[in-house]
């Protein structure tokens, strides 16, 4: 069976969560990033998801370019720790291309281990 996940139209899944739920039921250690604070540009929105599992596979965005990278990199070192950390990303606006922020700004991200049962 084909599992179809809605997609906006840059082609992030729209029910990361749901991945979130169905990786950590499927056996995976997963945890879960959420935009938290954003502040002038920011390429994603607050509330915005991505969710990591301990392979550095992932779903959904939190920002895009070097900002995602480091996020996933971060993720599984809180899946291996058990512990959540916040991570901000700053930039002027001329290096704000090279990692992800479009037009400078700021965005806090949360990064949590997602925990709980995980009967099929």
């Amino acid at each position: 069976m084909v599992e179809v996940v809605p997609q906006d139209n840059a082609g992030t899944s729209l029910d990361v969560l749901g991945t979130a739920e169905h990786w950590r039921r499927s056996g995976r250690a997963v945890a879960l990033a959420t935009v938290i604070e954003t502040w002038g540009s920011a390429p994603r929105p607050v509330g915005s998801h991505l969710v990591i599992d301990s392979e550095g596979n992932f779903e959904g965005s939190v920002s895009g370019g070097c900002v995602e990278g480091a996020v996933v990199s971060e993720a599984v070192d809180v899946i291996d720790t058990g512990k959540p950390v916040t991570l901000e990303f700053g930039v002027a606006d001329e290096t704000a291309w090279q990692v992800g922020l479009s037009c400078g700004g700021r965005i806090r991200v949360y990064v949590e281990p997602v925990t709980g049962a995980m009967d099929a």
